[in-house]
């Protein structure tokens, strides 16, 4: 089996960070993809966290708006009900790889990856 997810898009709020009871840092942020079939526009959202020394980064250099590469793993859609009463779903990403680009697209820097074993971590 694999699972493997590759996202261009932008940040759409600053990134929280908080840390497990061991200390490890972990850094959350959103990122929006579009795609456009003829007039139609098509806006879907991922909820991104990182971990370790790639939390460390992403918490210092990500920013609202800024364009960026991720590549992670995907976990199952999350249902939940909107404050409004919405019925909502959340599409997470478990981030191993986050590259900084240009608005032409273009890798401006590379944050580092992120090799140990992330599952035992995890604070909820």
């Amino acid at each position: 089996m694999f699972n493997k997810v590759s996202l261009i898009g932008y940040v759409g709020r600053d990134p929280e960070s908080r840390f497990t009871k061991t200390g490890k840092q972990v850094t959350s942020f959103s990122v929006a993809t579009d795609t456009s079939w003829g007039k139609e526009k098509k806006t879907v959202w991922f909820r991104v966290s990182v971990w370790g020394k790639l939390a460390e980064i992403c918490d210092q250099y990500v920013t609202k708006g800024k364009l960026v590469y991720v590549e992670g793993t995907l976990s199952e859609p999350r249902v939940y009900q909107s404050k409004s009463g919405d019925w909502r779903s959340s599409l997470d990403v478990t981030g191993n790889t986050v590259k900084f680009l240009s608005k032409s697209g273009e890798v401006v820097s590379e944050a580092p990856k992120e090799e140990s074993s992330l599952e035992e971590e995890i604070p909820f």
